[in-house]
């Protein structure tokens, strides 16, 4: 089975563009000019000199030139690709480790997705990792913007410790878009359970935070890190801006009668605190309230083939990013469509009871109508799925009361955990708009 494997990717090298043939064009000609160059020194030798009877029978003199020119080339045809199937394993074996994934098939996979659509997503934390996941398979030019709002857990700790944008979103979409069995990449993701001061902490955190140091900037570091464990694509942050993000609530109009004070409806300052009141988050902002837009997540906005919003928590990891002001008016100036990828299912303390149509207003409430071009709802139910306690799936609808924004709807749900996005089903339905 393994040599069948290791045969079947030799052929691989002769696909086209993959850039190689040509090299051993290149190569198998200069071998052609060496042996012509030998011909001729050999056959004026043998003209020349006086050789013994023996060589008679070494040169096949008693075989027609025709046999002899048929013999020799297949016997170099043999010796070349019994060569080429020897090196390609060696290759293979030398490099690869735990890795079972043949270096052509990789090349293959990186010539292909080389030549893939521009696409943008915005959002954060695993909504957006999962996004990248599938994407990666078609595509290697991707731009992921990602939210620095994160206050909590390792990333927090380290923003407040070390005065750099929280690392988290970031870690989760360099493994996302790098080789899913890559040993490094999961190094990235572990998580310390232990330990002084370490408890917490994922490594990629450390790493990236060590890297800002060596290298002066939050966004080299992310650069680096991303060759560490040769993730395909971009990922930039939507603002170099230390931001905030608070959100104000509202008192749902059911609220069943209660004994002692009303819940207070004050507004919460903080991404990792927003979503502990227990209340309807009725708008959020950051704070200071203009930062200033990364520059190249403007500019690959700008030149997209396809913009997609989400999927991920609505207020807490997508909506930062839109908060950005020029972010917003590059979304509104871009040719791309711009398509927002709705949950699969409501999100505990942030969108409890949420319909599609309310993650759609609660959007364009924010950033205003007329950017959002469709919305991409699951329609499928798992029927042996029992919602978790607090958790409602949110199913596609025929249309948005009050907007303008055209509905899509497929089966977009991962079999095994049915609240959550299938990786590979999201990125075919996205693909689909830019082949129409």
């Amino acid at each position: 089975m393994k040599d069948a494997l290791l045969n079947r990717s030799t052929l691989l090298w002769f696909i086209p563009g993959l850039h190689v043939k040509r090299w051993f064009i290149l190569m198998i000609a200069g071998v052609t000019l060496i042996g012509l160059g030998i011909g001729f020194i050999l056959i004026e030798i043998y003209r020349e000199a006086s050789l013994p009877t023996i060589f008679y029978y070494l040169t096949l003199q008693f075989i027609p030139r025709w046999a002899r020119g048929l013999l020799l080339g297949g016997s170099g045809l043999g010796a070349f690709l019994f060569g080429l199937y020897k090196l390609n394993r060696t290759l293979i074996e030398s490099v690869r480790g735990s890795d079972t994934q043949p270096i052509v098939k990789k090349l293959v996979q990186q010539r292909i997705t080389s030549q893939g659509p521009r696409v943008v997503a915005i959002g954060g934390g695993h909504g957006l990792a999962a996004l990248l996941r599938g994407l990666k398979r078609h595509t290697s030019n991707i731009t992921a913007i990602v939210t620095v709002a994160d206050d909590g857990g390792s990333s927090g700790r380290l923003r407040r410790e070390f005065g750099v944008l929280p690392p988290g979103d970031f870690r989760m979409c360099i493994s996302a878009l790098a080789d899913d069995e890559s040993l490094v990449s999961q190094l990235m993701q572990y998580r310390f359970g232990n330990g002084s001061g370490l408890s917490g902490h994922s490594f990629g955190n450390l790493f990236i935070t060590a890297m800002a140091e060596l290298t002066g900037s939050f966004e080299k570091a992310i650069l680096e890190s991303s060759r560490v464990v040769a993730s395909q694509g971009r990922i930039v942050p939507s603002t170099l801006t230390d931001v905030t993000l608070c959100a104000e609530y509202k008192v749902p109009a059911n609220l069943p009668v209660m004994v002692g004070p009303m819940p207070s409806t004050a507004p919460t300052r903080g991404e990792s605190s927003i979503g502990k009141r227990g209340l309807p988050i009725e708008r959020v902002w950051l704070e200071p309230s203009d930062p200033p837009a990364y520059p190249e997540a403007v500019k690959a906005i700008l030149e997209a083939d396809l913009v997609v919003l989400g999927p991920g928590s609505l207020f807490t990891s997508v909506m930062p990013n839109l908060l950005v002001p020029e972010i917003v008016q590059a979304l509104r100036e871009t040719r791309a469509r711009c398509i927002y990828v709705c949950n699969v299912a409501t999100e505990r303390g942030e969108t409890d009871r949420f319909s599609m149509s309310d993650h759609v207003r609660a959007l364009e409430r924010h950033i205003g109508p007329g950017i959002l071009d469709v919305v991409l709802a699951n329609d499928h139910v798992n029927p042996n799925f029992k919602t978790p306690a607090g958790v409602d799936i949110v199913l596609a609808e025929r249309r948005v009361e009050g907007s303008q924004v055209a509905i899509v709807s497929a089966n977009l749900a991962d079999d095994a955990e049915p609240w959550r996005h299938d990786s590979d089903k999201l990125a075919v339905a996205l693909l689909k708009f830019i082949r129409e």
